[in-house]
């Protein structure tokens, strides 16, 4: 449903940002791998020309559809466990590699915003009841399962900070928070003594892997740990200004072949190694600045609902890039999470997009002061 806007109170400040991010990434991807250029830009035009039309659209109006996408969602995801594309041991695409793939658990981030958003919308009155949190609770829990047993572990983390955002935003109680840390920490406490032991039952698990190798570095350098090393050695060879774009020379790290797939999760790496600090720290800058303003769209919203969709993108932007940043400087352990609007992969391009659709909707219907 379209509704009559005005166009001095569309964001263009977010909009120039998105595009200018989306340019620096295609940039940074053509460098990285050529081969990926077509179908990035193929998929840049529809994605952005999406985000303009969803823009446009009511987002009261996409709310009546929740629960058809809350069902779309679990197809999807079901749909992967059934028939998913196996990629390096995990299975989390549908279609086939030689064409085109989409992963459902990028779009399931997109589809927990809105159905989380009129939730909780729903039930602000009652955010702290026991009924209320468990419905929250089975809501969030069944995607979030589905998602865990691709594996994705990643995504799952990713999505589960974004739901807890928007509860935490609802007015989660400051008592439940403290409630469930003090149950969390010695959770947390008793896995690190756990997958430290000679043999445990997942020892030959990847995801347990990863964590061992951030742990015991000297330990796994030539396995595990190797892509992390040669993207901390690539960021650091940068310097200040970098070796400049699409450097093609034996001494950059990407022409040896020393990081796999270099154009999606170690994307920052190139960033680094080409552009130096210097253009590291303005890709921070332009998408710590789309963060921004998406918290001042959840500030300004006409409703709740608004307030809880733009917070999720927000989440959504600010949380992907802190991860994939921390991973590609060893700050943080190895797992597969894109850098929003510039790292390769057209699922995760759509889900940010979308997101920052409906977020400059939200902007155009924002309270009058």
């Amino acid at each position: 449903m379209l509704k009559a806007y005005h166009i001095r109170n569309y964001n263009f400040k977010l909009l120039l940002l998105v595009i200018i991010a989306c340019v620096f990434g295609t940039v940074m991807i053509n460098s990285a791998d050529s081969s990926y250029l077509k179908k990035q830009c193929i998929g840049l035009v529809i994605c952005l020309a999406g985000l303009v039309v969803l823009s446009l659209i009511n987002y009261k109006f996409i709310r009546k559809f929740h629960w058809i996408l809350y069902g779309i969602n679990l197809v999807l995801l079901l749909a992967v466990l059934v028939a998913g594309t196996n990629v390096n041991g995990a299975t989390r695409w549908l279609g086939s590699p030689d064409l085109i793939t989409i992963q459902p658990s990028e779009f399931a981030k997109i589809f927990m915003i809105i159905c989380a958003a009129d939730y909780l919308a729903d039930h602000m009155e009652t955010i702290n009841t026991v009924k209320t949190l468990a419905g929250y609770a089975l809501l969030c829990a069944i995607p979030l399962a589905m998602i865990v047993k691709e594996p994705d572990l990643s995504t799952t983390i990713d999505l589960f900070v974004i739901l807890f955002s928007m509860l935490f935003v609802a007015g989660l109680s400051y008592k439940l928070i403290g409630v469930g840390l003090l149950c969390a920490i010695p959770l947390i406490g008793s896995f690190f003594w756990y997958i430290k032991l000679p043999n445990p039952p997942f020892k030959n698990n990847y995801q347990i892997g990863r964590i061992l190798a951030f742990l015991y570095p000297e330990d796994y350098a030539s396995t595990t740990r190797y892509q992390t090393d040669n993207s901390v050695m690539a960021i650091g060879s940068g310097q200040l200004f970098g070796k400049g774009l699409n450097n093609s020379t034996l001494a950059t790290v990407k022409d040896a072949n020393l990081i796999s797939e270099q154009q999606t999760d170690f994307i920052f790496s190139v960033v680094g190694e080409e552009l130096g600090f210097l253009g590291s720290i303005i890709i921070i800058v332009i998408l710590g600045l789309i963060v921004v303003q998406c918290i001042r769209a959840a500030r300004k919203a006409s409703d709740d609902m608004g307030m809880f969709i733009a917070t999720g993108a927000a989440v959504l932007i600010g949380f992907q890039t802190f991860i994939n940043i921390g991973v590609a400087t060893a700050l943080l352990p190895n797992t597969g999470i894109p850098l929003p609007f510039i790292s390769y992969g057209l699922s995760s391009l759509v889900s940010s997009c979308a997101a920052i659709g409906m977020v400059l909707n939200i902007s155009l219907q924002r309270r009058k002061y």
